[in-house]
């Protein structure tokens, strides 16, 4: 499955003023994660899958990256407001997977669900703060497309497909566009114009919980936050 990163800057900045900061760097995983469970397909599915297929729980690097990791600042830069970016995210449906299995929307911003299947699926989110609402949708036919929004902030929100048990996304729902998803080798980048000041940076993966670190950034500083994850004990 592609994982792919999914994050909006806020624009260049302005002439003359002073170089933005950078927020960047890794999380890793530490332990060994439980191996991946054999997905037991249906007979539509299984026909886009023929040498099969397991769960991708964990999607960790040779080097101990961890991929699909929810990297943002629990608060924003105080005081300002942010519009929705012109680029629409979106959460597709590939081979009975949803792709990006972990994304990133701002509050009342329009994402894309598509199915890019030749079956039918649905997608039903479950949020659990209080302004954000559920919804269940069917999308029968191929590259059929729904937007959706939310209005309140939330990490995470589930959405699954019905039909499909082994299928999951989880949406990230900010107030500001500080946020990033890991790639494949655990590494990550914030968009680039954060004024000064402090903040406090959080990693949130769907299996591995999360940490965070309280940073200082300054005008034109490079800030590098490394995170180590760890696999939970199995009871």
């Amino acid at each position: 499955m592609r994982a792919q990163l999914i994050h909006w800057g806020m624009g260049m900045a302005v002439c003359g003023a002073l170089a933005a900061a950078e927020v960047k760097g890794r999380v890793t995983l530490e332990g060994k994660p439980p191996p991946e469970i054999k997905i037991e397909f249906d007979a539509l599915c299984a026909k886009l899958h023929k040498e099969g297929a397991t769960t991708r729980h964990y999607v960790v690097s040779p080097e101990g990256g961890l991929a699909n990791v929810f990297v943002y600042l629990k608060q924003g830069p105080v005081g300002r407001r942010f519009a929705a970016p012109a680029e629409t995210p979106l959460l597709d449906q590939v081979d009975c997977f949803f792709v990006p299995p972990v994304f990133g929307v701002l509050t009342n911003q329009k994402f894309r669900i598509k199915n890019s299947d030749p079956l039918m699926h649905n997608v039903h989110a479950e949020p659990k703060v209080k302004g954000n609402k559920e919804f269940n949708i069917g999308q029968p036919v191929q590259n059929m497309v729904t937007e959706k929004s939310f209005a309140v902030p939330e990490v995470f929100i589930r959405i699954r497909c019905d039909i499909h048990p082994w299928m999951f996304a989880y949406a990230g729902v900010l107030d500001h566009p500080y946020f990033a998803v890991t790639d494949r080798e655990g590494r990550f980048k914030l968009p680039a114009d954060l004024p000064a000041g402090k903040y406090t940076v959080v990693a949130r993966h769907v299996k591995a919980g999360e940490a965070s670190r309280e940073i200082t950034v300054t005008e034109g500083g490079e800030n590098v936050v490394n995170f180590t994850l760890q696999v939970p004990l199995r009871k």
